[in-house]
């Protein structure tokens, strides 16, 4: 289900709220690193879709086209894309709609569009001056290959007569083609809810989703509203005269003014909400927390990872678990695979994973090598500074490992304070998910897979240890018979202990369909995976410091002689895989876990 109307009328069909958010291109090549990783972050939150703009008269088209795209390839949310009129040929605009079929982007939201800044309007106009004109092309070349949204302005139009003339057009649009209607950012919910009542008395009785716009700052607020004639109630007004040159302060208010007005749309029965970010992700964040007790807490997730939703890809159902912190990662290696394990199990070895290469660590959410040190380390001497390192990012003091290129998992927070102890007793997690047994398949936290089903899961943890401290692991598992251990290090010396074939750490059990098994632990992958692994070592981390610095010298070493290894607990009912890593502490005379 790729199109945005069927998700909105299947959200109804469940009287489940949604939202989605609206992202705009940057400038740079950074910041679109940053946002892309950005989007990986929101895409947890689990909105029904994303848009993307498409800047004056088309000038970022071809990097909205690419947002859109690695939106649904390497965040799995429907991507939507805007099209605007402005400066717009028909050849171009067919040209534009083809290459968004190829790609799979089958959602638009169609614009008029502005010009360019300072630019006269006689010279801007291309093949359409309205559009409804490029509706009636979309739908009259493509059918009804494209899902199709238009904007409404709940306060009016700048260059209509009159607001009954704008619903006039605004219901052409609709009878043309268009499926949703999409509305401009306002202050005062009762606007909104007066636009819609009047939209249907027109004769309009598509879904209007409202557009919320969260003020991030005092002066960007004036400036947006002033340009875009909304209406400011006075009362918000006198509330930001106060605190207008405290930042955090306006924040905090544009994130409780949001809420009180979501919560009195979701009173008056609206089905969901639009979110203008600006790119930003904390407000949002914070607004979905606090509405948390009225949208409810059902998860939407089809499977515990994000799924692919163009393509081949769309028929994966089983991915090995050494990957979940690294999926950019894993889909370029397997991007030219043909098909994708489809049964119980799968068989990963055929075919292959592709090479690595050196792709594979260029493409990290923080690209400069500052920004690395600052979350890294400037010049680490020790190993307890490497240790202290990971558990810093296991209790959410820095955003990301080389190994992990989003933030801990919600679920892994449950765990949050043992893992911590962990890596600064040098078992350096860089993977890791607790058990779980039974629970219900909407579970927020745990839950995957749609209603009425139960979800459940092994206690996982990947990890590199140093290879004395590793014969004490293996030492004490071999009394634990629901355990197994495999471990590598870089030179391929294994030890393995109950480790024979692929087992699934994840599974779910629903009515009236075979039991679903999306996360394994497979040994061939793991291997795979450990030269990965490895080299990330040199790659994204010690190439931060000059080659004769004890700081390359110290990963160097950690990259020779550490082992990475998998620890599966296979009672995912009584067993506690977190003593396993107790006794090996206490037995190799460091503290034990508190």
């Amino acid at each position: 289900m790729t199109k945005i109307i069927e998700k909105i009328r299947a959200s109804a069909e469940k009287r489940q709220f949604f939202y989605s958010f609206e992202f705009f291109p940057p400038k740079t090549d950074a910041g679109v690193e940053n946002l892309l990783g950005r989007l990986g972050r929101m895409a947890a939150l689990e909105p029904i879709f994303v848009d993307v703009t498409w800047g004056a008269a088309g000038a970022t088209a071809p990097l909205s086209m690419r947002i859109a795209d690695e939106t649904q390839k390497r965040a799995g949310v429907v991507a939507m894309l805007h099209l605007t009129c402005a400066g717009l040929t028909t050849e171009r605009a067919l040209e534009i709609l083809h290459e968004a079929k190829t790609r799979g982007i089958q959602n638009l939201l169609v614009l008029r569009g502005e010009p360019p800044k300072g630019s006269a309007r006689d010279c801007w106009v291309g093949s359409f001056q309205y559009a409804i004109e490029l509706i009636r092309l979309i739908r009259r070349e493509f059918g009804d290959t494209f899902g199709i949204a238009v904007a409404g302005h709940p306060e009016g139009h700048s260059d209509s007569s009159s607001q009954e003339q704008e619903l006039i057009y605004l219901k052409q649009k609709v009878d043309a083609g268009a499926d949703f209607v999409m509305t401009q950012f306002f202050y005062d919910v009762s606007i909104f809810l007066e636009y819609v009542s009047k939209c249907r008395e027109a004769g309009i009785h598509c879904p209007i989703i409202p557009g919320i716009m969260p003020i991030q700052n005092y002066n960007s607020f004036l400036r947006m509203t002033t340009f875009c004639g909304t209406r400011v109630p006075p009362a918000v007004i006198d509330s930001l005269g106060p605190i207008k040159t405290d930042d955090e302060a306006v924040k905090h208010f544009g994130v409780e003014l949001a809420t009180e007005m979501c919560q009195q749309l979701l009173d008056a029965g609206t089905p969901g909400l639009h979110f203008y970010t600006l790119n930003l992700e904390r407000s949002v964040r914070q607004i979905l927390e606090n509405l948390s007790s009225r949208i409810g807490t059902m998860s939407r997730k089809e499977l515990p990872w994000r799924q692919a939703i163009i393509g081949a890809r769309t028929n994966e159902v089983v991915r090995p678990i050494n990957w979940a912190n690294r999926p950019k990662s894993y889909l370029a290696r397997t991007e030219l695979w043909d098909e994708f394990p489809n049964g119980r199990w799968g068989d990963l070895r055929s075919p292959a994973f592709g090479e690595l290469t050196d792709t594979h660590f260029a493409d990290f959410p923080v690209t400069s090598k500052e920004n690395r040190k600052a979350m890294w380390g400037e010049s680490p001497q020790s190993p307890a500074e490497i240790y202290d390192t990971f558990a810093n990012y296991v209790e959410g003091k820095i955003p990301y490992l080389p190994w992990c290129e989003t933030s801990l998992q919600a679920e892994t927070l449950t765990i949050q304070p043992i893992l911590a102890q962990l890596n600064r007793h040098g078992f350096l997690t860089i993977n890791s998910q607790p058990k779980v047994n039974g629970a219900l398949s909407t579970d927020r936290m745990f839950g995957w897979g749609g209603p009425n089903g139960r979800v459940y899961q092994k206690a996982y943890v990947e990890c590199f240890c140093s290879p004395e401290l590793l014969p004490y692991l293996l030492n004490i598992c071999q009394h634990r018979d629901q355990i197994g251990v495999l471990a590598v290090n870089r030179q391929g010396q294994t030890e393995s202990i109950r480790i024979t074939g692929t087992t699934a750490l994840t599974w779910g059990v629903f009515p009236n369909r075979e039991i679903i098994q999306p996360t394994i632990f497979d040994p061939d992958a793991f291997m795979v995976w450990s030269e990965e692994a490895f080299q990330i070592w040199l790659r994204l981390w010690a190439s931060l410091y000059d080659d004769d610095s004890i700081s390359c010298e110290l990963l160097h070493n950690i990259y020779n002689s550490y082992f990475l290894v998998g620890v599966v607990d296979n009672d995912y009912i009584d067993g506690n895989l977190w003593s396993l890593f107790e006794d090996t502490m206490i037995a190799s005379r460091g503290p034990c876990l508190s």
